[in-house]
């Protein structure tokens, strides 16, 4: 059967109050990266509930609904792992309370990004109330640690478990717009070694802190020299961590070492970003030791999935029929054309489309601005839009773009 927009929107607004009882409940779990099974099997449960075909927890922990039987795999992501509270003084309520406030629904995840979980969720619900069921399968993913390492959980599923959409659409907060593209990013160390001595006599050791100034003043002034982009923006680095390292407040340091924050625009890649940093003159006259973090933290369920702390950028054209299928469901939905555009932070498109070459395409609920802050909320209104825009999408696209 054919769409019927107005009728997507009535149901998107009648379940307003069912979405936000279920965010709220969401929020109210505490689901830091690798802390996540209980929101996780809350996720399954509304799956069920609202009738999802197959409900499953995979090795990792990631929570994943199917809807359909169809040819056409096209998948939609929410990370539900969130960063901590931070400075709890910050806050000016309960960051786990969920409060409601007209259209605002506040704590930690609302924005970023439980939102989008809670209007896919219910996005499926509607595509069984309305028999949207057509040549297409339709699997939500509610992932696990993306905060801790974003990519993460989309690499196992595609390395491990063998899955690729046709295209997956991410439901990270996009401000009201479909963003087709994000800057990568690296982590980076960079580290020198001293020798100690007294710090009564300190000609006689070799400052590894000393050393670090130099290089810290090069890598400053590295980053205002780095690619720009039309689109994307410009490449940028900041040092984020030091660490020193010495036998005791009295002595003379023996190592330091700091993290640099790489992000990388359209055209840069990882190895020339750290030969960047290789080839300053203090990183060379030090004998500065520049590598890849890498990260091996386990999963809620004891899983470990080792990788590269690298995250590659990716573009997705404007063409593409995966942005398109957005840009018409949007226009048939609200009578008005969206804001195509770009995030300014990272997402699991970094292993999706970055690594894997799966095409992605972006629309949630929730503001950038919110994502990590203290006092984060998002808008009732705003997972009503997107839970219509999910529920029409896929017929949207077999009928319009599908070869």
């Amino acid at each position: 059967m054919s769409l019927d927009y107005a009728k997507i929107n009535e149901l998107a607004e009648g379940y307003k109050a069912d979405m936000t009882r279920f965010l709220r409940d969401m929020i109210a779990i505490p689901s830091e990266s690798c802390d996540e099974e209980r929101v996780v099997k809350r996720i399954a449960e509304e799956m069920e509930k609202v009738g999802f075909d197959k409900v499953e927890i995979d090795p990792m922990g990631n929570v994943i609904g199917w809807i359909g039987n169809g040819k056409t795999l096209i998948a939609l992501d929410a990370h539900i792992d969130t960063v901590g509270v931070g400075e709890i003084e910050n806050w000016d309520m309960d960051p786990y309370e969920g409060k409601e406030e007209g259209d605002v629904i506040y704590g930690r995840g609302g924005s970023d990004q439980e939102g989008g979980m809670a209007s896919m969720v219910y996005a499926g619900k509607i595509i069984k109330d309305l028999g949207l069921e057509d040549d297409y399968t339709v699997m939500m993913v509610g992932s696990v640690q993306e905060e801790d390492c974003d990519g993460l959980p989309w690499q196992y599923i595609i390395e491990e478990s063998k899955i690729r959409p046709e295209f997956v659409v991410s439901t990270e907060p996009t401000d009201g717009g479909i963003y087709r593209g994000q800057r990568g990013r690296m982590e980076i160390r960079v580290e020198v070694r001293g020798i100690s001595c007294h710090g009564s006599a300190p000609e006689r050791g070799d400052n590894a802190i000393y050393k670090m100034a130099p290089i810290i003043m090069e890598l400053k002034a590295l980053n205002a020299n780095l690619l720009d982009n039309e689109f994307l923006g410009k490449g940028t680095l900041t040092i984020s961590e030091i660490f020193g390292k010495t036998p005791s407040r009295c002595a003379v340091a023996d190592g330091c070492a700091i993290s640099v924050d790489r992000r990388l625009t359209d055209g840069e890649t990882w190895q020339e970003a750290l030969e960047q940093i290789r080839r300053l003159p203090s990183v060379i006259e030090n004998k500065a030791v520049v590598s890849l973090y890498k990260y091996e933290r386990p999963s809620w369920t004891g899983l470990v999935y080792p990788t590269d702390c690298y995250f590659p950028t990716w573009v997705l054209p404007e063409e593409h029929p995966a942005c398109q299928t957005l840009v018409t469901a949007h226009k048939n939905l609200f009578n008005e054309d969206a804001r195509v555009d770009k995030w300014t932070f990272s997402t699991n498109g970094v292993s999706i489309m970055g690594r894997h070459d799966i095409p992605v395409i972006g629309y949630g609920p929730g503001h950038e601005a919110e994502a990590h802050a203290p006092n984060e909320r998002t808008w009732k209104s705003e997972l009503v839009k997107a839970c219509a825009m999910y529920a029409a999408l896929p017929k949207v696209y077999i009928e319009n773009y599908k070869k």
